[in-house]
Formats: C-alpha cells, structure tokens, sequence
C-alpha cells in the first residue's frame, strides 16, 4: 500500500480516536451508565412489584402456610420476599449485562470498523460496567429500606404487645381473675388456655399478645382471632392445657371460683349443693341476672334431684370416681360474676390422708364449705333416744365418718400450701338442721350462726372451732334443712363464693326458680369467623408488603431524577 494512503489511514484513525475519545466518550459513558443503572433499577422494581403486589401464597415469593397460626410479617416473611427478590434480579442483571456486552462487541469490533468504533465500545461498556456500582449502592439502599420498615414496624409491634399484655395482666388483677380446670386428675391452675378457631378447629396454644401478631392472631385458615380477654377472646371455646378438657364460657374474663363441699358419706353435701344452686337461680332472676349450668349432664342431674326433693325422696348417692366439678356461670347485674366450680366428690374421698391428696383442686380456692351431719358425732348419737334414733333413721341417711376427723385431715391437706392452707372464707354447715331440732340434744342448734356454733362446740367439735378460726378470716356458721328458706341459702353461698346477694328475691321469683330449671345456654355471643380465605396471606402481610413497595417506589423515582439530573450536569453544554 502506498505510504501517502497508509499516512491518511492513520491520520484517519488518529481523528476518530480524538473524536471518540474527546467529544463521544464523554457522552457515551454517562448515558450509558444511567441507561445501565436505570435498566438494573427497573428490573429490580419490576420483580419487587410482582412479589410484594400479590396477594396470593403462591406468588413468586411463597408463604408458607403454618402449623396454627401465622407469624408477624416483619419477623420472618419480610426477609423471604427480600430473598426471593434478590436471587432473582441479581442473576437476570449478570445474564442481561453479559448479554449486551458481547452482542456489542461482536457489533463494534467484530470486523475492521472496530478499529474505529472502540471509543463507542469502549464507553458503552464502560458504562455497562460502572453501573455495577450505582446497582450494588441501589441493592444496599434497598436492603437498607427493608431493616429500616422492619425495625420501625417492630417497633410499634413491641409497644403494642407490651402495652395489651399489661391491660389483661391489669385486668386480670382488678378482677381477681383465677381460671382453674375442673376435670378429674388434672385441677391444675391455667395461665393461658387453649383456643380453638371457630372456622378450622384448631387450637391455638398460644393466642396473646406475641410473635403470631399484637392484636390479632390469623390462624392458618385465614380467621382472625383475638389475643387478649378484652379484645374478645373469651368468646372462643377454651381447652385446658395440662389435659385438653374443655373450659366452661367466658373462661379468663370472669374468676373461676373453686368451692370445695367438705364432709363424709351421707352427710348432705349433694342435697346443700342443689339447695344453694336453686336458691341462687332465683336470687339471679329477682335481680334480672342469670344462672347457667356449664353441663348439659349437671343441668340434668339437678333437674332429677328437684324432681325428688318434690316427691319426699333423696338424691342418688354421689360415684365413687374424681368429681367434675358442677360448673355455674352467675351473672349478677351490678354486682358480680363468677364461674363456681362446686366440688362435691362422694364422702368416701375424705375418709382417709391419701384421698384427700388426690383432690388437687383444694390447692388452689379460697373459700371451703364444711358439711356436718350432726348425727355423725358421736356425742350426739350417744345422746339420741331409742325413739330419736327410730325417728332419724326413719327420715334421712347417717354418715359414719366422725366429722372432727374429716375436717382434721382437709385442714392437715392444706397446711402443706404455700400459704398454709389460708382461706378467706370458710361456711360451716350443719344439716338437717329441721330434723336434729326434733330432738332433745339438737334442741337449740338452730337459730342465728352465734347458736350454731355454740352448739358445735358443745358437741366436741370445739377443737374444730378454734383451728377454723386461725386459718380462715372469716368463718359463718349455718342451719340447713329442706325447708330452710331459699333467700338465707343464697345470700350464705353467695357469701363464701364471694357473690355479694345483695337483697332478697321476691317471692315470684323464688317461686319460678322451683319451677324452672337453669339452662346450659352459653352467656357470650361466639367469635364470628372473619378474615381471608387460606389461599391468600393475611391483611398484615399485605400491608406490609404494601408499606415495602412504597418505599421503594419512592426510592426509585428519587434515585432516577437524581440520575437523570446529575447526567444533565455532566453534559457538555451545547453552542445555540
């Protein structure tokens, strides 16, 4: 080739070289940097839409659906949808960029142009290249945004949790709130019960305040369930959780009340126990309250003993087996609300030390009835007549247990608590009254609570007396019979179990009560079920993909003016 071509060829290539380097390059490099960043940034944003806009479990990020219930978004799903977008941005930006870089190179440089045209590859690349910096600053922004929602969210989680676990602990104490089992072998105290979801059936062991939500928990059915006692969830059905027995209604929202009826076989704790619940209903109807028996069966039982006392006859003598406890919700208008959990296990259960161990529920109460059957005492069957004698056989059953000595081992039972068996009320009972009063040693039995006790500790149970009096603070003392009056019944039940009575029922009411017997029908409207169905994640995941996407939306418009605004600047300024 001749020398003169060879030194316009090079004179040629040296032109192109300060023209691409000098005036291209310098507007090359910026716009392909900001065409870079901003196609990693809206790839970024793209896959961030389709993961955090979609309401579905089955969307590119997938929420697993969980054992029971949820947990809060911002603890464990937040960081899954931040995977899942970037596992997928990062390699499809890896695979775009290489792609373009070689399909530019093979364009630019893959023939005798390139010698021409490297400025042009070389900033398209360039910028391609430096976009991985801006692109990693944006991903670091992102993820930034990411702990910064979660940590504000938590946040406000935290303050919420704490200030709900404090209002039902608050509640709880005002209202003395003490929830118990009644089933047999198991009495244990309750701090929280098992919840079933009315929509699945599940039971949620753990529904408060915590890390399945603040206000709610979204079982994995999608309802929505309530986490504290005021925000609702009493009207859930409630399980034990030492042995799955199902816990009477508004279980934690009104104190469970365990009264123990003390005393031996026949001594009429059954009778006492259907006397007090008829004389309470009434009392309930005279103040327009009510009174509910927890169990179809103890509705039942009840019926069937009030349909014997009617006929003159006695009720059944109570099984041999651990009792359930005969479960009364009273609803007293003004005044209280309590759950009665009246133990009446048969007399046999306090004949001796290790039976009266097995009867856990006296760990916890505060309050004992005592049944005396005075033709127990053995001074008092000493002293009866041949024709007394006659005469009480005749009429009612007689235990054989001494009564001092029931009441020593029950005493002796809960002297091993950690409080000594302190009770702050004890009722002392003595029945048939109506009966003993017919004869000459029971002449002055009846009479004001005063003459009862005088009585007792004229009979040998004076020893009894005194220790009643140091482990209780305050102790009353009762005649009972059949045809005690319901109104004097009531208001000493009411007393022990800490149901003020508060006036008499009139006799209509009292009247009707004979008649009618309380029903099972449950005293709170049932939690109605609401919420999503499974096949879409909980409202609290949407929001806080929603409270995500936003932010991100904000970032990237701010972050593309801020690009577009900075290659402005960069721009060589043209001539008008």
């Amino acid at each position: 080739m001749h020398p003169v071509v060879i030194l316009l060829l090079l004179a040629v290539w040296v032109g192109a070289m300060w023209l691409g380097f000098v005036i291209v390059f310098p507007v090359l490099f910026p716009a392909s940097l900001v065409a870079a960043g901003g196609a990693a940034l809206g790839l970024y944003y793209l896959h961030a839409c389709q993961a955090l806009a979609t309401s579905s479990v089955t969307g590119p990020s997938p929420v697993t659906e969980p054992k029971v219930a949820y947990r809060h978004y911002l603890l464990v799903q937040v960081w899954r949808d931040w995977w899942a977008i970037a596992r997928t941005v990062v390699p499809r930006i890896w695979v775009m960029a290489r792609y373009v870089v070689m399909w530019l190179t093979r364009m630019l440089l893959g023939g005798p142009w390139g010698y021409f045209t490297f400025p042009v590859w070389l900033a398209l690349c360039a910028g391609i290249v430096a976009a991985a910096l801006p692109a990693a600053a944006l991903g670091v922004a992102f993820s930034v945004l990411y702990a910064v929602v979660a940590a504000v969210g938590l946040t406000g989680w935290l303050v919420c949790v704490l200030v709900l676990a404090a209002v039902e602990r608050g509640f709880m104490v005002y209202g003395r709130i003490l929830q118990t089992c009644p089933h047999p072998f198991c009495y244990e105290k309750i701090a929280l019960p098992v919840y079933e979801c009315p929509g699945c059936g599940v039971r949620h062991p753990r529904l408060a305040p915590g890390r399945a939500g603040a206000f709610r928990h979204v079982c994995r059915c999608g309802a929505r369930l309530p986490t504290t006692v005021p925000l609702g969830r009493f009207r859930l059905a409630a399980y034990c959780p030492h042995c799955g027995g199902r816990l009477p209604e508004r279980i934690g929202r009104v104190r469970v009340e365990p009264l123990p009826f003390v005393g031996g076989p026949a001594a009429g704790k059954t009778t006492f126990m259907f006397l007090g619940i008829r004389a309470l209903h009434a009392q309930a109807r005279a103040v327009r309250g009510r009174l509910a028996f927890v169990e179809r069966r103890h509705a039942e039982a009840y019926a069937g003993a009030i349909r014997e006392f009617r006929r003159g006859g006695r009720p059944a003598k109570t099984g041999p087996e651990l009792p359930l406890a005969t479960m009364v919700d009273v609803d007293l208008p003004g005044r209280a609300r309590r759950i009665l959990y009246l133990f009446d296990p048969a007399g046999e259960h306090y004949t001796g030390a290790t039976e009266v161990e097995s009867l856990r529920y006296l760990d916890h109460g505060e309050a004992l009835l005592f049944v005396v059957d005075p033709f127990a005492l053995p001074l008092v069957r000493r002293s009866l007549t041949t024709e007394e004698r006659r005469l009480v056989d005749a009429s009612a059953a007689s235990s054989e247990e001494d009564p001092a000595d029931t009441l020593q081992r029950v005493l002796n039972e809960l002297r091993s608590r950690p409080d000594r068996g302190r009770q702050k009320r004890v009722a002392v009972v003595v029945t048939k009254i109506d009966l003993l009063e017919r004869t000459e040693i029971g002449r002055d039995a009846g009479g004001p609570e005063e003459a009862v006790r005088r009585w007792l500790e004229g009979v040998g149970l004076g020893n009894i007396v005194r220790a009643l009096d140091q482990v209780a603070g305050e102790v009353r003392y009762f005649g009972s019979g059949l045809e005690t009056p319901p109104a004097e019944v009531a208001e000493l039940l009411g007393w022990v179990s800490g149901l003020p009575a508060g006036g008499e029922p009139s006799h209509a009411a009292a009247g009707d009560a004979g008649q009618e017997v309380p029903g099972t029908a449950p005293l709170r409207a049932p939690w109605p079920v609401r919420g999503r169905d499974s096949a879409r994640v909980p409202v609290g995941y949407q929001v806080g993909r929603w409270a995500l996407l936003t932010g991100l939306s904000v970032l990237t418009v701010a972050t593309l003016a801020g690009a577009v605004v900075a290659a402005a600047l960069r721009l060589p300024h043209l001539p008008y």
